[in-house]
């Protein structure tokens, strides 16, 4: 019942206009950002530590920057659940995605790195423009909430992709390759590891950073060319997104040259435009020096 009711919501605000949506947005902010204070320390420590270099106020800038883009995000994911297609069409663009539909012709499935930056749940309507027989799979870790990860689910797969849990990609992926069948499967890939699986770690935003590999291991073992989702925000609620080669034939390249590529086309949109990263997770959990006993 709760999942109907909060669903029931989402849907209802969709109809609103941007405009309408947007002016919510602006009555949140100050509710979050100076009444609530939502993980304003974690935001505070993780500027303070990534921009050594600039001063206080040039950080707190940056702070209310990304309070205010936050509180953006939520009523555009919301807006998500309702959006036309000539809508979203208008408001993400895509470039350069030719050369990564190549590989589906070849009948090779695609890997696709992104990350929690810009309006990354967006990213999914590039469904939109690729071949209705090669769709893309976002690939997600379940919530604890059920109601939430129900919606959260609904949301995604508005334009009709499939989204996939982190569990059964494998299952998956070897069931496609085997009766030929394939697509894009996209990895958010900036998160913090499990401690089970530190194997890499890399200098990122000047501290010492523990990296995801599974997306590199998973390309390693099917040979799947990767890509790098670049996003880039144009104004409130209009966003671009470029496919960058990362590792065309991922059991050529060495061993995490694809992860620290990644890393670091993520770290030069985050100095382009820090703003607009997810700042609220508590990236830095582990160091090598903490990890080794």
């Amino acid at each position: 019942m709760t999942y109907y009711i909060v669903y029931g919501l989402v849907k209802f605000l969709s109809l609103f206009p941007f405009a309408v949506l947007y002016a919510l947005s602006d009555v949140l902010y100050p509710v979050i950002y100076y009444i609530i204070g939502y993980r304003k320390q974690v935001v505070r420590d993780n500027l303070s530590y990534s921009f050594p270099e600039k001063t206080e106020q040039e950080r707190k800038a940056i702070e209310k920057k990304f309070y205010r883009h936050f509180c953006d995000l939520i009523f555009e994911n919301i807006k998500f659940a309702g959006i036309s297609v000539s809508e979203i069409n208008k408001r993400m663009l895509y470039n350069n995605f030719e050369p990564a539909l190549k590989h589906l012709d070849e009948g090779r499935s695609v890997m696709l790195y992104s990350s929690h930056y810009g309006n990354w749940e967006w990213n999914s309507s590039f469904i939109l423009h690729l071949p209705k027989d090669m769709p893309i799979y976002p690939i997600y870790k379940k919530q604890t909430s059920e109601v939430s990860d129900r919606i959260i689910h609904k949301i995604r797969n508005h334009f009709g992709t499939e989204t996939i849990e982190m569990k059964n990609l494998l299952r998956v992926m070897a069931a496609m390759r085997s009766e030929g069948r394939f697509g894009m499967f996209g990895m958010i890939s900036d998160q913090s590891p499990t401690r089970e699986s530190l194997h890499y770690f890399t200098q990122f935003l000047n501290q010492h950073t523990a990296v995801i590999t599974g997306t590199e291991q998973i390309a390693r073992k099917f040979d799947y060319p990767v890509y790098y989702a670049r996003l880039k925000k144009l104004k409130r609620g209009y966003y671009t997104s470029e496919l960058i080669p990362v590792s065309l034939h991922p059991k050529e390249t060495p061993e995490f040259e694809i992860s620290e590529k990644y890393m670091r086309l993520l770290e030069e949109d985050i100095l382009r435009d820090p703003a607009i990263w997810l700042w609220t997770h508590k990236r830095w959990k582990y160091t090598r020096e903490k990890t080794v006993e």
